[in-house]
């Protein structure tokens, strides 16, 4: 009889659970170990200057706009067609501004206006009244949890087919605004993970802000140590979110590559500003204030115009003129954004430089 092979004992529980562990810890030394090998930067320590110097060949700021408006003319009629169906969508599931606030706020400020205003700076002053209560949300009623819902959806997938559209625009193809409604929803999900982020790193500003109006209300920004401390760590905490938020919108364009999933979005965005982080971030400030005088030459004339026609004509006081404008502002708002940090990603991606 031939003797049988003695069995090694199997390995226990703990040395299972050991071994994993082990795994784990050499998968995140050799991730940590590719993170700075990518990023020349350390933590408190100082970087030299070729270290960080990197090329990002890029158009003036007028130049550049200029450009996404000659990109977006081109195609008018597809994008004129989705900022429409953007805004019929959210009339619908969402609503517009109320009309009878509107009217309220407009009265009121036409009975007292005569002590508080003068002559046409008069005018003005009530429309920039108007205008800012329509800009923050004064004349909407509260959204409920589902037209929150419906609110962000229509909002992500607005983006998703603006940039699905512009990029099969670009590379020669002919597409419809159907072909980019049916298909560009894909990475929604991978989407929506990235705009989480990026609300969770919009959290240290508005801490800052919710500190701004409890300081305010106390007095504590009257002067002295305690009002340059809270404006020190209230900078600190803006100037955090934007440091993150730079490369969080560059993700929001990398993410919908096809197979590209939203952590790897996020990491191959921090690695395209990584060296360009303050010149993105200045082109996206520039969006930002651009959207914000357009807006301003828009809405000040129309609701100069608005309350001009129903003084004149009391009957056309229910006519929903503010909402409507108020509406189609903001869907064409979101398409020029999408497709100014679209077109924006492009030229990141460009010029491929390597930090030295």
């Amino acid at each position: 009889m031939t003797k049988k092979k003695k069995l090694s004992n199997p390995p226990t529980r703990i040395e299972h659970v050991s071994s994993s562990i082990k795994k784990v810890f050499i998968g995140l030394l050799a991730t940590n170990r590719q993170y700075l090998a990518r990023r020349p930067h350390r933590s408190f320590r100082r970087t030299r200057r070729r270290d960080y110097t990197r090329s990002l060949t890029l158009p003036g700021h007028w130049a550049f706009t200029s450009s996404v408006y000659q990109t977006l003319r081109q195609h008018r009629k597809t994008f004129l067609l989705l900022t429409l169906v953007y805004a019929v969508l959210t009339a619908i599931m969402v609503g517009t501004a109320s009309q009878d606030i509107y009217t309220t706020l407009t009265d009121t400020l036409r009975q007292t206006g005569t002590d508080v205003f003068q002559g046409n700076l008069g005018e003005l002053g009530k429309a920039g009244l108007l205008f800012i209560t329509a800009t923050t949300g004064g004349l909407s009623q509260t959204l409920t949890e589902v037209q929150q819902v419906y609110a962000g959806l229509i909002a992500l997938l607005t983006w998703l087919t603006t940039v699905w559209l512009l990029r099969n625009l670009l590379a020669g193809h002919r597409v419809t605004l159907r072909d980019g409604l049916y298909n560009a929803a894909a990475p929604l999900l991978s989407t929506f993970i990235v705009a989480l982020v990026l609300v969770v790193q919009l959290l240290p500003l508005a801490l800052a802000l919710i500190g701004y109006s409890a300081a305010l209300s106390s007095g504590l920004l009257s002067g002295g140590v305690e009002a340059m401390l809270f404006w020190l760590v209230a900078g600190l905490l803006g100037l955090l979110s934007l440091y993150w938020t730079t490369s969080t919108f560059i993700a929001l364009a990398v993410v919908t590559l096809p197979g590209m999933y939203p952590f790897r979005a996020l990491k191959t965005a921090g690695d395209l500003v990584m060296g360009r982080r303050i010149r993105i971030l200045l082109r996206l400030m520039w969006l930002t204030a651009t959207v914000a005088v357009a807006w301003v030459l828009v809405m000040i004339p129309v609701i100069l115009f608005d309350t001009w026609l129903k003084g004149l004509w009391p009957a056309l006081q229910g006519l929903p003129i503010i909402p409507f404008v108020l509406l189609g502002l903001g869907s064409l708002t979101i398409v020029w954004s999408a497709s100014y940090i679209y077109l924006l990603y492009r030229k990141v991606v460009a010029d491929d430089a390597e930090p030295a």
